[in-house]
């Protein structure tokens, strides 16, 4: 399912390119230089606005048909049960280890802990 939605998508999405792309352009950016007809307002909506507002709307609708199905594939699992790790029984992972008193790497016993003053 999630495959034919995903095939469906992809083809939309494609045909949103070509058809916008094939559109005339409506003069310069913000309206700038638009013609200046008589008429003050937009030029009557074509057939292929009508269809790139139709591709669009299917486009979004795909869209969120995959946010909800892999909202639903993923719907109480999370990554460590995918990577198959299994948990055991007696393990307590609620405890902090004993680090010790001193943040200091162990040494060796031969050098001094606290460098000299020399």
């Amino acid at each position: 399912m999630e495959n034919v939605v995903l095939i469906i998508h992809l083809i939309l999405a494609l045909s949103l390119i070509g058809t916008v792309l094939l559109q005339r352009s409506e003069g310069g950016g913000l309206g700038i230089g638009g013609g200046g007809g008589t008429s003050g307002g937009r030029p009557p909506v074509s057939a292929v606005a009508k269809f790139t507002w139709m591709l669009a709307a299917a486009f979004i609708c795909t869209s969120i048909a995959l946010t909800l199905i892999a909202a639903e594939n993923s719907a109480g699992s999370s990554v460590v049960d995918q990577l198959g790790v299994p948990i055991q029984e007696g393990d307590d992972t609620g405890t902090v280890p004993d680090l010790g008193d001193s943040l200091l790497p162990p040494s060796s016993g031969n050098e001094p802990l606290v460098p000299s003053g020399d």
